[in-house]
């Protein structure tokens, strides 16, 4: 099993809108698809890759990370039923990690479903088995808690004002 690789970017290129690179270790050449945000084209050709390692029963895929957290995700993703590597792979190209795991908090099902491939069955499937996985750190959670609570508390006070403004009370004292 490899979990992460160091080595030299030897060559990098796009099939079928995935990217790979082509690193040497230690003389042993590993092609890997990576997000499509990886910098390749830097003059720095030296790169560190956190690996998801796929045995099929005819092949064997490499997947690569910048971070470490990226990949644990990626492998949370596969875990649901019917999200495969390259679905997984999509919705990391489309959108980061933070957007996703807010997406998930604040129960924004419209921001999954527009990776294609995934429909609605399986953003429900997502939510249903990824919410209680996620690592949200306490900054946002609290983040997202308040902001969804600055909105139920906006709407109460609105539904206040029009409640005792249909009741004829004076502005003055309403407010």
């Amino acid at each position: 099993m490899i979990s992460w690789i160091q080595g030299e970017i030897i060559s990098s290129w796009l099939q079928n809108q995935r990217l790979f690179i082509l690193i040497s270790c230690q003389g042993v050449g590993y092609e890997i698809q990576t997000l499509n945000n990886l910098e390749t084209s830097s003059s720095e050709k030296n790169i560190t890759l956190w690996i998801d390692h796929i045995r099929r029963e005819d092949s064997e895929f490499l997947y690569g990370f910048i971070q470490k957290e990226e990949r644990d995700f990626f492998r949370d993703l596969l875990k649901v039923r019917g999200i495969g590597p390259q679905i997984g792979m999509s919705l990391l190209n489309k959108y980061s990690i933070n957007e996703v795991k807010t997406s998930l908090i604040k129960q924004d099902k419209d921001l999954i479903s527009s990776v294609p491939g995934i429909g609605k069955k399986m953003t429900e499937r997502i939510f249903l088995e990824l919410k209680s996985k996620i690592n949200i750190t306490e900054k946002d959670s609290h983040n997202a808690i308040k902001n969804n609570d600055k909105k139920e508390i906006n709407s109460i006070f609105k539904d206040i004002d029009i409640a005792l403004r249909s009741l004829e009370y004076p502005i003055k004292d309403i407010k």
